[in-house]
């Protein structure tokens, strides 16, 4: 039976048939962890997040966040479903033991999460911004910081934002006004107003803990003059209880699209001149300190995106395979041919493959840098964890970008599969591609990460971590070839989009340094979408392998190696087979459907027109 949100197989196909995760419980890192361990904890995870979470999800969104007398209600089914998550360790279960945290792996994390998010991701907002403050802390603060607020947000006893954004500034960060002043103690008086604050403030906790970016008076304008502090809602007693107001105000809360659940307010520091905050760090260090939290939560963004996504794709299946609707395309002229579930017509078939597949190779993409995660922390050889890093580097902007952009339409298509009810509050993907939406935009927009990857990422090392990317497709492709012959045809699909994307990468990093600088920058987004679709037909095409070769062993055993009427026979009997004749599926359908217009793309990006710069402002104009 369907849990409605994630397909549990698939993810234990990754994470140990091919990701193979048992390499970390080989670290001394992670020696404490097995696989029953893991299992236990992703079914752990499954249950809370469907008979708690998942409940409240619809809930939320029908009472949203209510600003009163200039505090925040959150939907009131929240508080329950907040105080289990907490008390289940969830908050803070990535974070070391030495912190308070179970010092799991990320990729398992990501597991964990994945049903979190799905379930209900505007109010897993709420421990997910203190996770990432109190990180923060845990980081660069001092001890008596870190016994002051990290410990009690670890626990989810108080909550934790990130402040940035301020009205005029909005991605220019480095446009901040917000200051801080010197104090006598050691203390910095705050002030400043910061918009689109994600938790800003709520009444699940007593106390709200933010970080703060200003510019300490006489500093540097631009980026490389900020610092961050620790600025708690309230100013702490003596027994560390909340005491006095710290002159943080709530001017009011965003009426959004979606994730209606989640607070997002504006901020007022220091009105009355009496906001007291804390270095966090070093002076001008931070968006060093920052950027460490942007890292976090621009992967734990994309898994938003996934979420939003695999739970509309689950509940399109089960409506497809419920929903009575017309004949059989062969019987469509006969009036008295019975309904047949939708799921048996053409084009549905069509749409739900394409969302399986990128839902399948979004989760992988997911998985793996998160597990590159790991690995820059467990790998046993400093040049081992800077390889591991890098490469985790290289892709945390595609994983933002390209899988919040492949999420949205997966919601968009899912709503196509119900029709007209699916456009409607009485199902539940409307209210998917709703929240999904705003994925695309915060924690830096989409067309940010792209700038991203092609003027930084691309060109570390002189492009040397997207070349052994490269390699290792390389290699791939001549594995698929060589071992399984019925993949051939689709493996070459991969390496034609590979090279085309090696091609325009190329031809990027000599435009860099070219009077056509500006074309790279122009192009920026669809070049990271043709990164995200060759990276993922790759991971899709290695499971596809992967699958051959579990289907071949299971044929043989079944004496249906050489039929492939026992084999079509076998998939409505062996779960097993049916599911690895699915990722077969995706990878084949990806394949013919994806892969083979990338090349096409790419040679639009490479004929350099910049009609969009040299149009004048006033053509736009209706």
């Amino acid at each position: 039976m369907s849990n409605m949100l994630v397909n549990t197989r698939d993810q234990k196909f990754l994470l140990y048939e091919q990701i193979g995760i048992e390499k970390l419980f080989e670290t001394e890192k992670y020696a404490d962890y097995n696989k029953e361990t893991v299992d236990m904890m992703i079914n752990e995870a499954e249950k809370l997040a469907v008979e708690v979470l998942m409940p409240t999800y619809d809930k939320g969104d029908k009472e949203g966040c209510k600003f009163e007398k200039g505090r925040v209600k959150v939907p009131a089914c929240f508080h329950e479903a907040y105080r289990k998550f907490c008390e289940g360790g969830w908050l803070n279960c990535m974070r070391p033991v030495e912190s308070g945290g179970q010092g799991m792996p990320n990729v398992v994390a990501q597991g964990c999460y994945e049903f979190f998010q799905a379930a209900n991701y505007p109010l897993i907002m709420y421990p997910g911004l203190t996770n990432g403050a109190a990180g923060l802390i845990d980081r660069y603060g001092n001890p008596e910081q870190k016994k002051k607020y990290m410990e009690k947000m670890y626990t989810g006893e108080w909550g934790g934002t990130m402040c940035l954004t301020e009205p005029g500034a909005g991605s220019d960060v480095g446009s901040l006004k917000t200051t801080a002043k010197r104090l006598p103690d050691g203390t910095y008086s705050i002030q400043g107003t910061k918009i689109f604050i994600s938790s800003g403030d709520h009444d699940l906790t007593p106390n709200n803990i933010h970080t703060v970016l200003a510019r300490i008076e006489g500093d540097a304008p631009g980026t490389r003059g900020i610092s961050i502090f620790v600025v708690p809602k309230f100013r702490l007693k003596a027994d560390g209880s909340p005491g006095p107001s710290n002159d943080v105000t709530t001017g009011g809360i965003e009426h959004k699209m979606g994730i209606k659940g989640s607070a997002t307010a504006m901020l007022i520091f220091g009105e009355e001149g009496k906001c007291v905050g804390e270095l966090l760090g070093k002076e001008r260090d931070g968006m060093k300190v920052m950027f460490h939290l942007m890292n976090e939560a621009r992967l734990e963004v994309g898994l938003q995106g996934l979420g939003t996504a695999t739970a509309a794709y689950e509940h399109a299946v089960e409506y497809a395979k419920q929903r009575l609707q017309g004949a059989e395309i062969f019987e469509f002229k006969n009036p008295a041919a019975p309904q047949v579930p939708i799921i048996r017509h053409p084009d549905i078939r069509r749409q739900l493959l394409w969302m399986k597949a990128h839902v399948e190779g979004c989760r992988a993409l997911l998985y793996y840098t998160s597990f590159c995660q790991d690995m820059m922390e467990a790998a046993p050889t400093k040049e081992e964890r800077q390889m591991w890093a890098n490469r985790a580097d290289l892709l945390i902007p595609v994983c933002k970008a390209y899988v919040t952009n492949r999420a949205l339409d997966v919601c968009s298509v899912a709503i196509d599969v119900y029709g007209g009810y699916g456009y409607c509050s009485e199902y539940p993907v409307e209210q998917y591609m709703r929240d999904c939406k705003i994925t695309q935009i915060y924690e830096g927009t989409n067309g940010i990460q792209a700038l991203d990857l092609v003027g930084r990422k691309l060109g570390m090392k002189k492009g040397m971590h997207l070349l052994a990317i490269a390699k290792e497709m390389d290699a791939a492709v001549a594995g698929l070839r060589e071992e399984f012959p019925e993949l051939s045809a689709y493996a070459n699909y991969l390496a034609e989009a590979k090279n085309a994307l090696t091609d325009l990468t190329i031809q990027f990093f000599k435009l860099g340094k070219s009077a056509s600088f500006l074309v790279p920058i122009l192009y920026a987004s669809p070049y990271l979408n043709l990164f995200g679709d060759v990276a993922v037909g790759y991971l899709l095409m290695q499971a596809a392998g992967i699958a051959q070769k579990r289907l071949n062993a299971i044929y043989a055993e079944t004496g249906a190696k050489s039929s492939k009427a026992k084999q079509r026979a076998l998939v409505h009997s062996n779960a097993e087979v049916a599911f690895y004749q699915g990722k077969i599926a995706s990878a084949k359908f990806f394949a013919v459907n994806v892969l083979t217009s990338v090349r096409g793309r790419a040679e639009g990006i490479k004929a350099g027109d910049r009609t969009p710069i040299e149009i004048a402002d006033e053509s736009f104009a209706i």
